[in-house]
């Protein structure tokens, strides 16, 4: 699920769901469902209260004048809520307005004082579980404005039906790459409120640059070229500290790349109200600033992270290693679970805290309490995971997204991104680089295209210049190469590993409509048929030109004599044996004729049957 408003900030333009949608499904994947969301507020309006008094009859209510806008003259309203302030900006439903649940307002009295609408809280719009006062807006629209439009929850959820070969297509950077390919624009992360400035867009921020495995002088390289190597009990162990948390990563197979973050001085407590509005939008319900940071970076880059407590870390270290035979783990929904030595388990210096891309533990979530914060991005090998989730009988969205294959060169952006949102919305600070342990550095796969076999696969003519430009769009980084193009194919891109795997990129993003639909002439293989099927066909079609009609019928049919195969699994009675001969098949199709259709074989038709029979010896087995 993805949010069309959230796809918009990515996009820097507005887009329409439904074309949104008519472009996803003709170039990328189908979508399933395009779903409005709080259009059940289209009736409630901004609406400033000018005057506030006592009501006359009752001490705990109050008279509201408030100024619904749209040229209107001010209304009364009884109200109950004791915080509502003259000047302040509220939703407010006018009469005949109705509101979630079908409850439409009407004019009425209360302790004799006529209310013309009502002022509303969160919970009575649906958007929280807070009826102790109205909710205050902030916001600079004038009264009379639609309240979906003015506080931006307006918004579409569009449900697609993502392939297993397609994981950058599981957030909503990805989608907004497909759709900016097709409708035009540039994918940019949008900025962090509170961080003060842009956030890095990574290396594809306009869709063409270049990215590479890091070298030794960059930062994050330069900090994983320090810790050493030593042997340990699960062969290979790659370590280093940042700040004063010992990280070892002895499962390389399992985790390829380990990056580690601390983050000091966090507060944590609820979100800001952009952020638990972008994760409500995708049906996600936000927990606490820092987790729900974790949880944005995963829907908008598709990279998987994890937050622990650095006072509840033990050592205060974080081992990757093999699970141990036996081992027990009391995972977040609060079921204890066994492990074994297949599964790779994430540890403090004396217990496991994480089954490793599956699920953590509650002895070292993030709390209230949490002042420091141990952040993890890491890439799990896909495979690993897929068998620990099933072996557990558990699933969440990071398994569901490591198991199809994350970007494992876009590590870097997503920590970098997820510790500048987190000290925005939490405070705190990152005195050290992060640690990124990365034994055996990847570069991104070259794979070189032929232009002239794009045309002659696709039966039409492709350009040479549509071909780079085509690819370009969607973050193929693509040079000449003398006859041929050097494709460089992105991190996120796994399924693409072939020279047809690039062609079908250049026909899906053509858009297949645009081919001819006629079939033209072709040539299916190179390799002769059998004689025996050479003189099958010779004969079809001699009896055809003679006017026979050639019958397609059942290889089963009841017994043919004592050679006749039984089967041991029939469909029915009549159809329990392997046919022994042609003709007998032949004889009951015409005898039922028309059956079931309503229509009659025409008594001078001329019917033939190819095929194979089949016997065995009387001693023979049941198949």
């Amino acid at each position: 699920i993805v949010s069309r408003r959230w796809l918009e900030a990515l996009l820097g333009r507005s887009i329409d769901p439904r074309e949104a949608a008519e472009c996803l499904t003709l170039h990328a994947a189908a979508v399933d469902a395009v779903v409005p969301l709080h259009q059940e507020l289209g009736d409630v309006l901004v609406a400033r209260v000018v005057e506030v008094r006592k009501h006359p009859d009752a001490d705990r209510l109050s008279l509201c004048l408030v100024d619904p806008g749209g040229g209107a003259p001010p209304v009364e309203v009884v109200c109950g809520a004791p915080n509502v302030q003259t000047g302040k900006v509220y939703p407010y439903a006018p009469v005949g307005a109705v509101l979630p649940g079908g409850l439409k307002l009407e004019r009425k009295k209360i302790r004799g004082v006529e209310s013309n609408g009502m002022l509303l809280s969160a919970k009575e719009l649906g958007l929280g579980a807070d009826h102790s006062g109205i909710l205050e807006l902030d916001t600079a629209a004038p009264p009379g404005t639609r309240f979906i439009d003015a506080v931006g929850i307006a918004d579409h959820q569009i449900v697609i039906d993502v392939p297993p070969n397609r994981p950058d297509l599981l957030c909503h950077k990805g989608v907004a790459r497909e759709l900016a390919a097709v409708l035009g624009g540039t994918v940019k992360l949008p900025p962090i409120p509170g961080a003060g400035g842009a956030a890095p867009a990574g290396g594809d921020a306009a869709l063409g640059g270049r990215r590479r495995a890091p070298s030794a002088r960059d930062g994050v390289a330069a900090r994983a070229a320090e810790p050493g190597a030593a042997a340990g009990p699960s062969g290979r162990v790659i370590s280093g500290v940042v700040d004063g948390v010992d990280v070892r990563l002895e499962d390389p197979e399992g985790a390829p790349r380990y990056m580690i973050a601390v983050i000091r001085g966090v507060r944590v407590g609820p979100s800001p109200q952009w952020l638990a509005d972008r994760l409500t939008s995708i049906g996600q319900r936000p927990i606490n600033n820092v987790v729900d940071a974790t949880n944005y970076i995963l829907f908008e880059l598709n990279q998987p992270l994890h937050a622990f407590d650095l006072a509840r870390l033990r050592g205060p270290a974080v081992i990757v290693r093999r699970a141990r035979p036996g081992e027990k783990i009391v995972t977040l929904d609060s079921v204890i679970r066994t492990l074994t030595a297949d599964m790779t388990a994430i540890c403090d210096a004396e217990r496991p805290t994480i089954v490793a891309g599956v699920m953590g533990s509650a002895e070292s979530e993030v709390s209230t309490e949490t002042k420091d914060v141990v952040l993890e991005c890491a890439y799990f090998q896909p495979t690993r995971i897929r068998r620990t989730r099933r072996a557990l009988g558990v699933s969440s969205e990071s398994s569901y997204r490591f198991e199809r294959g994350i970007d494992m060169l876009g590590m870097p952006d997503a920590v970098r991104r997820a510790v500048e949102l987190i000290v925005a919305v939490a405070g705190g600070e990152q005195r050290e680089p992060v640690l990124d342990l990365w034994p055996e550095p990847q570069q991104e796969r070259t794979i070189f295209l032929r232009p002239d076999r794009v045309s002659r696969l696709l039966g039409t003519a492709i350009e040479r210049s549509e071909t780079e430009q085509l690819l370009s769009a969607v973050g193929f980084f693509v040079a000449p190469k003398e006859a041929r193009l050097a494709v460089q194919v992105p991190g996120w891109r796994p399924d693409v590993t072939r020279e047809v795997d690039l062609v079908e990129e250049v026909a899906r993003l053509k858009g297949y409509d645009a081919f001819p639909d006629e079939l033209r002439p072709y040539r299916p293989g190179t390799v002769p048929d059998a004689p025996e099927e050479q003189t099958r066909a010779r004969v079809r079609d001699r009896l055809v030109r003679a006017g026979f009609l050639e019958a397609r019928t059942l290889s089963l049919g009841p017994p043919d004599g004592p050679e006749t195969v039984a089967i041991r699994n029939p469909l029915s009675a009549e159809e329990a044996h392997l046919r022994r001969r042609l003709l007998p098949g032949l004889i009951r199709s015409r005898a039922r004729g028309g059956a079931g259709s309503g229509e009659r074989v025409p008594p001078r038709r001329m019917d033939f049957r190819c095929g194979s029979t089949h016997g065995r010896p009387a001693s023979a087995p049941l198949v």
